[in-house]
C-alpha cells in the first residue's frame, strides 16, 4: 500500500469512526502531508507503507526544525505519524511499528493565562444587560467561567442539555465524550434572563441551539471569541484574551479554593490528570509569590 493511500484510509477512520473534530482531522491531514513532502524531498521513490522504517521517520524531526517549527508544532506532527502507524498496526497493514523508538520533543510548558479575582468581577460588569446582545453575551461568559466549557462545547449546546432543576449542563466534549458539569447560581440566573429574550433572536434556522447569533443561526465560535476578547480588553493586561482564558480561570480558582484535582479534571473533560496538573503549578507559583512578598526572611 502506498503511503498516500494509507493516509487517506486513516483520515477517513478519524472522521467516520473516531468522530474527531474537523479541526483535529485537518491537523492530522496537514501533518501527514508535510511528512509526504519530506519523503519526496529525500527519496526518488517514496517507499510503500510496509517498508517504512524508523530511519525514514527520525530525520523528519530535523527537517521540521530546519523549517522553523517549534518543539510543540514538531510534537503535533510526530503525534500524527504515531497515530497513523497505530491505525495501520491495528488493521494488520504494518507488522512492526516504526514509530516506537521515535521520541516526541518535549515543549516548554507555559503556565496558562487566567483572570485574577478582581479582574473577573470587572469582566462581568462590562456586559450591558439592558440589551438583547448584552444578555446573551453575559450568559455566554458566565457559563464559560462557571462550568469551564470549551467555546466549541458552549456554542453547540442545545436547550435540552441544560437541567434547570439540578443546575447542570450536559456537554459533548472531545472524542464525543459526554460529561455532566454543574452550573453556578450566577450563571443560571444569567442563562434564565437570556432565555427570556432568546425568542427575539429566533429564525427558521435557529433550531434548539442555546446561543444564537444576530441572524438567528447558531452563534459561531469566531463571533463568540470576539465577544469575550472585547470584554476582556479593558480589564486585564494578560496577553491572552479569549474564551479559553475563562476555562483556565475556572480551573485555577477552583484549585485555589481547595477543590479536588480529580473533580476539576472530570469537569474539564480531561482524559487524564496529567492535563490538569498545569493548574496546580499556577496555584503553587502564586503561593510562592505571596510567600516571597510577605515573609520577612523569604
Amino acid at each position: 500500500m502506498t503511503i498516500p493511500e494509507a493516509i487517506r484510509q486513516f483520515l477517513e477512520y478519524c472522521d467516520s469512526e473516531r468522530h474527531f473534530s474537523a479541526l483535529t482531522t485537518e491537523t492530522y491531514r496537514i501533518a501527514l502531508a508535510d511528512f509526504v513532502e519530506f519523503l519526496r524531498d529525500g527519496y526518488d521513490d517514496i517507499p510503500d507503507i510496509e517498508h517504512l522504517k524508523t530511519e525514514d521517520i527520525r530525520p523528519f524531526l530535523g527537517w521540521l526544525h530546519d523549517n522553523g517549527l517549534s518543539k510543540k508544532s514538531i510534537g503535533v506532527k510526530i503525534a500524527a505519524i504515531k497515530s497513523l502507524c497505530k491505525f495501520l498496526m491495528k488493521n494488520s497493514i504494518l507488522s512492526k511499528n516504526p514509530t516506537l523508538l521515535i521520541a516526541t520533543p518535549k515543549s516548554d510548558k507555559k503556565l496558562p493565562s487566567f483572570l485574577q479575582h478582581d479582574e473577573i468581577i470587572d469582566f462581568f460588569s462590562v456586559f450591558d444587560i439592558t440589551t438583547i446582545d448584552g444578555l446573551r453575551n453575559a450568559a455566554l461568559a458566565e457559563l464559560l467561567y462557571s462550568s469551564g466549557l470549551r467555546i466549541s462545547e458552549c456554542v453547540n449546546l442545545q436547550l435540552e442539555d441544560i437541567d434547570y432543576s439540578r443546575s447542570t449542563v450536559k456537554v459533548m466534549g472531545k472524542g464525543r465524550k459526554q460529561r455532566i458539569v454543574p452550573i453556578g447560581g450566577m450563571a443560571m440566573k444569567a442563562i434564565n434572563e437570556y432565555l427570556k429574550i432568546r425568542s427575539s433572536l429566533v429564525t427558521p434556522v435557529s433550531g434548539t441551539f442555546v446561543f444564537l447569533g444576530d441572524k438567528g443561526g447558531k452563534l459561531n465560535p469566531a463571533m463568540a471569541y470576539k465577544i469575550i476578547h472585547k470584554a476582556m480588553s479593558g480589564v486585564t493586561d494578560s496577553a491572552q484574551k479569549s474564551p479559553h482564558v475563562l476555562r483556565h480561570t475556572f480551573a485555577t480558582h477552583l484549585l485555589d479554593n481547595g477543590a479536588d484535582i480529580s473533580a476539576v479534571s472530570e469537569m474539564l473533560g480531561h482524559a487524564s490528570l496529567d492535563a490538569t496538573q498545569i493548574y496546580t503549578h499556577v496555584s503553587v507559583e502564586r503561593l510562592k509569590s505571596a510567600y516571597k512578598n510577605a515573609h520577612p526572611k523569604a
